[in-house]
């Protein structure tokens, strides 16, 4: 099942994107006499989903096509939710990438890193260059979507509390880094520094998630791909690990590495490519699109 939320009549609801496009939530319930949650957040946070995917599973996958839906070429995505609790990051999780950065033999730990929810923009909003920096970077990323409450679980328990994956962009104040390794969070920590979406593919439509090819793409240009298969740590490590460290709540987001980094400029569009899912693509400006945003960052000064 794929999962969305989508810009309608100036609200941002959860639909359920069927073959003829996204059907929103609202709906669902109205068809089927169901009270589902239409904020993503919120069904991930009810523990609705498992419910979500037995209707559609048990009928509702058919019944779907009949609903209306807002096709393809007319529908604007936002991000799945505006407002996770925590933004997981793992560095120099692919091993070419490593090796190119001289971290061999791999570290019996993965580099980690969190970012704030103030960094989140959806898919179309600007990633927006800010003042203090002239060399920000983009890094496209499988991004894992934590869908139970765990702590302490098992590499072989991982796949049980994982609502799915979608496409990510993490950007990267590179110069500001580079000043001192120490500044690694500051140069994250930037608004819009961090997207994600447009679909959020539950974990039990991937069939081989070693096969997922990741690709950082500038302008059109596919710079760095890589495959899953290919990561130093795996994703049910990675949240296993995670997991003994803090506890991960329903909607937590890890980016689990970027197979490599483009530098971006005012004019460009980067973009994270995903096998089997819709691409995620993001203009790249000095200031905020504030009606993409829905407004934001109307209170901030670029």
């Amino acid at each position: 099942m794929k999962l969305a939320t989508i810009k309608l009549r100036g609200t941002e609801q959860a639909a359920v994107v069927g073959g003829h496009g996204p059907v929103p939530i609202e709906t669902i319930n109205r068809k089927e006499h169901a009270n589902f949650s239409s904020d993503l957040f919120e069904l991930l946070q009810k523990n609705q989903l498992a419910e979500l995917k037995e209707w559609y599973d048990s009928g509702g996958k058919s019944r779907l096509s009949e609903m209306a839906a807002v096709t393809e070429n007319e529908v604007e995505y936002a991000p799945p939710y505006r407002n996770p609790r925590k933004i997981c990051g793992i560095g120099m999780n692919y091993a070419a990438k490593a090796e190119q950065l001289g971290a061999v033999p791999p570290e019996k730990e993965p580099v980690c890193f969190l970012k704030p929810a103030t960094c989140l923009i959806g898919p179309g909003e600007n990633i927006v260059i800010p003042p203090q920096s002239r060399r920000v970077t983009a890094e496209a990323e499988l991004c894992i979507v934590i869908g139970a409450a765990c702590k302490n679980v098992s590499k072989s328990d991982a796949p049980s509390v994982v609502a799915g994956f979608t496409p990510a962009l993490d950007m990267t104040a590179q110069d500001i880094h580079a000043k001192n390794p120490r500044f690694l969070g500051k140069s994250k920590w930037f608004d819009t520094f961090f997207s994600f979406g447009p679909h959020l593919v539950t974990a039990d439509e991937i069939d081989d998630l070693e096969s997922i090819v990741a690709e950082t793409v500038l302008n059109g240009r596919v710079a760095h791909r890589d495959r899953v298969a290919n990561m130093i740590f795996h994703p049910w490590y990675i949240v296993s690990h995670l997991s003994h460290i803090l506890t991960l709540l329903p909607g937590d987001i890890i980016v689990a590495g970027t197979p490599g980094s483009v530098v971006i400029r005012d004019g460009d569009v980067a973009e994270c490519r995903l096998s089997g899912f819709a691409p995620l693509v993001n203009p790249v400006s000095t200031q905020v699109d504030r009606k993409r945003s829905g407004g934001r960052y109307a209170r901030f000064v670029i």
